[in-house]
């Protein structure tokens, strides 16, 4: 079992492969996706500064159902091209939004969240569905992040075998 400690800073040059480094160490030797999910999402939140909610909305086929996740508990359900992250899924694309508030169609689940960053998870051209990354902060994501978060996007995806939509 991995034992992480917080970061040294958090600088995203130094943030983020500590981020990387972990996760592989902790993924690595796991095969249970719910397992690897939350531990996953855990790991962000756990070592990422100021977040208040990460986790993963899974697709089913016809919407995102709230998977593994940290922080409070969230929305359910959510359809495609619906909030930021049915947005995110629907467009394939990373979606970074500095004010929440300012977002038409946000859905909230915090009233304490203000930015947020939703990568959606794409594997082998297939949808599996989103990460979703809020902050009590506005204007907390930037490019750096949007690129690093990609990354590590990429390593889960490579780690954990999400159940796909046949």
């Amino acid at each position: 079992m991995a034992c992480m400690y917080p970061a040294t800073s958090s600088s995203p040059e130094i943030l983020y492969p500590y981020i990387e480094k972990e996760l592989i160490k902790l993924l690595g030797s796991e095969t249970n996706w719910i397992s690897n999910a939350a531990n996953a999402a855990s790991t962000l939140g756990f070592l990422m500064p100021m977040l208040n909610w990460a986790g993963f909305y899974l697709y089913d086929g016809s919407e995102l159902i709230l998977g593994p996740f940290w922080g409070k508990p969230a929305v359910t359900r959510i359809q495609i091209g619906k909030g930021v992250c049915g947005d995110s899924a629907k467009l394939r694309k990373t979606i970074v939004v500095e004010d929440v508030h300012q977002y038409p169609g946000h859905i909230a689940c915090d009233l304490f969240s203000n930015s947020e960053i939703v990568i959606p998870l794409v594997k082998n051209n297939q949808l599996i569905g989103v990460l979703d990354i809020d902050s009590p902060e506005i204007g907390r994501f930037q490019e750096d992040d949007r690129i690093a978060l990609e990354k590590i996007a990429t390593i889960m995806l490579d780690h954990i075998d999400f159940p796909t939509i046949v």
